[in-house]
């Protein structure tokens, strides 16, 4: 089994039961999602890798350890380029801007294309999602996230918009900011 397959196979494992709370999908398919998003961009079995678990550090038990014990000390930076501090013990509410702003100094201070490729894989396959839904519940959707002000989530996206424009040539962060204008076109 090679470095992609062992990585997708760690990753259904991690997040087996999970669902997506706002689509109530099993929470696997975001994660395959990036990954598929990511092979647009490079054929890298490492970056392949990191998308399929880049979840697995912030959203399971999986610890950055054993990412690199498993998939060596590049996933693992990968993974830690993706993963949040959730600042336990705090509401997640009222944190959400700082850890946005935390995150994205993070990419800010990346020169690593890996990890734009992420952050696009990433955001692509959340706003894919936020349209499905915004199609159906209008600006309705935010009321079920932590962050329910559109303003707030539309300046994060931009934000990444923003830091990730190295890249603004692929077709992925072209329907990334495609997305972003049709969900949040209408917010100031």
């Amino acid at each position: 089994m090679d470095l992609f397959e062992r990585a997708a196979e760690f990753a259904i494992h991690a997040h087996e039961g999970a669902v997506r709370k706002k689509e109530d999908i099993p929470f696997i398919l975001h994660p395959m999602e990036a990954a598929a998003i990511a092979a647009t961009m490079t054929q890298d079995r490492e970056i392949l890798a990191a998308a399929m678990l880049h979840d697995t550090v912030e959203d399971t038990d999986a610890t950055i350890e054993d990412i690199e014990r498993n998939f060596g000390p590049r996933v693992a930076a990968l993974v830690g380029h993706e993963t949040e501090d959730k600042r336990d013990g705090l509401p997640r509410s009222a944190t959400w801007r700082a850890r946005k702003e935390d995150s994205l100094k993070v990419l800010r201070e990346s020169d690593d294309p890996a990890v734009t490729i992420l952050w696009i894989s990433d955001k692509l396959s959340n706003m894919r999602s936020f349209h499905r839904q915004w199609l159906v519940k209008g600006d309705a959707l935010w009321n079920a996230f932590n962050m329910k002000d559109p303003a707030q989530q539309r300046w994060y996206y931009e934000s990444v918009l923003e830091l990730t424009s190295s890249m603004s040539h692929t077709p992925a962060w072209q329907e990334l900011k495609r997305l972003t204008d049709i969900v949040f076109g209408n917010i100031k």
